[in-house]
């Protein structure tokens, strides 16, 4: 038992590299087991079909979620608007960094999920955690919080990360992401304004 779970762990992982490495038009069981060096047939017996692969790719994603919250490692709760500043550039950072391949395959899970409802649903679980823990992150911050408020910020954050993945570094494309530190300064100006005790 614990050898099939070990195993069909190695898929999972395997089917998320995939993903995020092949994309959705890359993701075949066969590329998972070259992926996870296994014998030919070893992910269609774990994962029959490729709505099961794709679901397995969502549990694992849950499941990473779930472990790293939404603090990149080794990052505390922020104090105050500086250190909430420098937590949102830390979470690009990380997106863009040492967490680029999950946020990939996430993302490619979201164009799947336009055409599969259900997998939608597990996406909306992850996205329910992430919206609830930043809105948590910005009142321990001591902003004036207001659930609008929180969601702009997350929003901002997300977008932000998709752009950073889809354009080449230092290449200006009018977003402003070529200065971090002022994109989220700036950012926090606007959604929490200094002059109205915004943090």
């Amino acid at each position: 038992m614990a050898e099939n779970a070990s195993r069909r762990n190695l898929l999972r992982d395997a089917a998320l590299e995939v993903l995020s490495a092949e994309g959705s038009r890359g993701l075949t069981h066969r590329a998972v087991d070259g992926a996870a060096g296994v014998p030919a047939g070893t992910a269609k017996n774990y994962f029959p079909t490729r709505d099961a692969l794709l679901a397995a790719v969502a549990e694992r994603c849950l499941e990473l979620f779930r472990q790293a919250g939404t603090l990149p490692t080794g990052v505390t709760g922020p104090t105050g608007r500086e250190g909430f500043a420098a937590l949102l550039r830390a979470l690009l950072e990380e997106a863009t960094g040492p967490g680029r391949r999950r946020v990939l395959a996430y993302l490619e899970l979201h164009g799947e999920a336009s055409r599969k409802p259900w997998l939608g649903e597990v996406l909306a679980e992850i996205s329910a955690m992430d919206f609830a823990t930043m809105e948590r992150l910005q009142r321990s911050a001591g902003f004036d919080v207001t659930p609008q408020r929180a969601r702009v910020v997350t929003m901002a954050v997300h977008a932000a990360v998709v752009d950073l993945l889809a354009h080449p570094r230092g290449v200006p494309n009018g977003a402003g992401l070529d200065d971090l530190d002022a994109f989220v300064g700036g950012l926090l100006d606007v959604v929490y304004p200094r002059s109205s005790g915004g943090g």
